[in-house]
């Protein structure tokens, strides 16, 4: 056998930035973002901008294109904003990432240009699958608007849309060149959606850091009214464990089949495609944490009284634990959401390597469920909340 091996490592530099107003002009944090590194040129850019946000806050495009006015000698908008849809929906057809490839041909971004994508978890998805197939890859920027986008989504390294009736099954690892994080984006959101990120926050303050559990069930109140610094707290602390444990946890690209920021999401993501994606990614994560933490009190791995901290959190923060989708049967009468487990192996592929509790903070890898123990979880949370809704 004749054989050349090396071993090629990459790095990247991982940035998320804090700031207000992000497109005021005298505001230098997206400027020197996408200048860094110029050659001389003004670098060609295009944005992408949520159609959603913009019919909310009418006078975003016209900010945005008098940003790039204002900063012409180091950047060039190469076209007004492009309009795209949204959301979840959004991620169901190719054809919204074709439209961003031809108006990256159209314009002749190339691989020293750069996308700049505005909006929640969705739109950052297609753009930056897009950007990243582009040229077989160009730079691009994430400019977050949701709170679930802030603190979770926006700040990764994936990008996907879904496909055969799978959630992200066609998809990229690829680093933002930057995420910028402007607070002020989230003003217009509806409640639903300002609520929907702190799920996430739950799961990561329960797998890792027992502090951040705590400090969230002291603002418990204060985030269940959108209080804006309560807000900022968890949107700040949740952005850093995340892309904390992108950095140092040794699988940033996810090479092996453990997952462990999906505490909760092996049947979240079913309930999200069962429901038509009518329940939020975030509503459901929820319903798939609480879901996970009694089955890990019933697996007896968890004190009763940890996991009842966990689900009364979730419920102060305004989240509903049950969806009637959790029922919906299959033509054997199995439960449909128990399909979730092998479309999560299937996604990472090797054994199935699932999040479950051990204690507030501490989350650890387990590769076997008891389905008739996630049919009597179920069960459970159907009960609590037919007797939440009694007591209203």
């Amino acid at each position: 056998m004749d054989l050349i091996e090396y071993t090629i490592q990459a790095s990247w530099r991982h940035r998320v930035l804090f700031t207000d107003h992000v497109f005021e002009p005298a505001n230098s944090a997206l400027k020197s973002v996408l200048a860094s590194g110029s050659t001389g040129e003004p670098r060609k850019i295009l944005v992408v901008l949520d159609e959603s946000l913009a019919a909310a806050q009418p006078g975003l495009t016209s900010a945005i294109m008098a940003y790039f006015a204002a900063h012409r000698d180091a950047l060039r908008l190469v076209h007004a904003p492009i309009l795209q849809k949204g959301g979840e929906q959004a991620k169901n057809s190719w054809s919204h990432v074709s439209e961003i490839h031809s108006a990256i041909a159209h314009h002749h971004l190339d691989r020293h240009s750069c996308v700049v994508a505005v909006g929640g978890g969705g739109l950052l998805d297609v753009a930056g699958l897009a950007a990243a197939t582009a040229h077989r890859g160009i730079r691009h920027v994430r400019v977050p608007t949701t709170t679930l986008s802030q603190c979770d989504a926006g700040v990764g390294v994936k990008n996907g849309v879904n496909a055969f009736g799978k959630k992200n099954f066609i998809g990229t690892f690829c680093p933002p060149l930057a995420v910028l994080n402007d607070f002020q984006l989230l003003a217009t959101l509806a409640p639903r959606d300002k609520r929907a990120g702190y799920a996430e926050a739950v799961k990561v303050a329960c797998i890792q850091d027992r502090g951040f559990f705590e400090a969230l069930e002291g603002d418990a109140a204060a985030l269940r009214e959108f209080e804006p610094g309560a807000m900022r707290r968890l949107i700040r602390r949740c952005a850093e464990l995340h892309v904390n444990h992108i950095a140092r946890s040794g699988d940033p690209f996810e090479f092996g089949s453990a997952r462990p920021l999906d505490f909760g999401h092996w049947a979240a993501h079913k309930l999200e495609l069962l429901s038509g994606f009518n329940l939020r990614h975030g509503e459901a994560v929820a319903i798939g944490i609480a879901l996970d933490v009694i089955y890990s009190r019933r697996l007896g791995l968890l004190k009763a009284t940890d996991a009842e901290r966990v689900l009364r959190l979730l419920e102060a923060l305004g989240f509903n634990l049950f969806a009637p989708e959790l029922l919906l049967a299959g033509p054997r009468q199995e439960l449909r959401v128990l399909e979730g487990l092998e479309e999560f192996r299937e996604h990472l592929g090797g054994r199935l390597a699932i999040t479950l509790l051990q204690g507030i903070g501490s989350g650890f890898e387990l590769h076997e469920m008891n389905t008739p123990l996630i049919v009597e979880s179920v069960t459970e949370l159907q009960a609590r909340h037919a007797t939440r809704r009694g007591k209203r």
